[in-house]
């Protein structure tokens, strides 16, 4: 079942270990069958060095196992929520990436101050609120998805496709698992600059023209960056 989806899948996963996302078991990556409701996600603490395709669990989106002899990522419900919320989605990505989660603990969106960061990112990456006593008490992993789909409540959630769970992690999407991985490294590597431009000019600021141009060439109605 899913076997296209499921290597998809998996080489996403692989994709965070070759891009230097993932240590150990930490991460995971998922993707949706629009068609049939399914998603395809990594099983729960098994070490990427030994992971195969066959061992991407298949699940319906009120996180019923349909396929797999392995348990499904802990953080299942928190990418269910997220493609329940937004069907524009294909793809979620969870990883604890050096310095987003930095960003992520610290309680701070990453500003928009450069054109790397506009290129992919629209607004600031925003950071959640403090979870409450009964979201972390009570179905932990929705109400993560939960406060992720709160924050970007007058949001558009493609034009800016990742958030930072406050004192957690990264959380990216896209249109499908490459793509949700292409915009996780990228928040990484933005996380990282803006580390770095802070610590070197606490007082910078950023044009917003530039925003929007680096933005709407590539994203725009009338994008123009790369080839027809």
């Amino acid at each position: 079942m899913l076997e296209n989806l499921k290597e998809e899948v998996y080489k996403a996963n692989m994709d965070l270990v070759k891009h230097g996302l993932v240590i150990f078991t930490w991460g995971n990556v998922s993707g949706i069958d629009r068609e049939k409701g399914l998603v395809v996600i990594k099983p729960s603490g098994v070490d990427y060095d030994v992971m195969k395709p066959e061992d991407m669990v298949v699940v319906d989106l009120q996180g019923n196992i349909v396929e797999g002899n392995l348990k499904p990522s802990s953080d299942t419900p928190t990418h269910l929520a997220i493609y329940r919320a937004w069907p524009e989605v294909g793809g979620v990505v969870h990883t604890h990436s050096t310095f987003a989660t930095g960003w992520s603990q610290a309680g701070l969106d990453i500003p928009n101050i450069g054109t790397t960061h506009a290129d992919y990112f629209h607004e600031a990456i925003p950071c959640t609120a403090d979870m409450t006593e009964e979201e972390v008490n009570g179905a932990y992993e929705l109400e993560t998805g939960n406060v992720i789909i709160k924050r970007f409540e007058g949001m558009n959630p493609m034009h800016t496709p990742g958030v930072l769970v406050k004192n957690h992690g990264p959380f990216a999407w896209g249109k499908d698992p490459h793509d949700a991985v292409h915009n996780a490294v990228v928040m990484e590597q933005v996380a990282k600059m803006a580390s770095i431009a802070f610590a070197a000019n606490p007082n910078l600021t950023m044009n917003p023209l530039l925003v929007e141009k680096h933005f709407n060439r590539k994203h725009g109605p009338n994008a123009y960056y790369g080839q027809k």
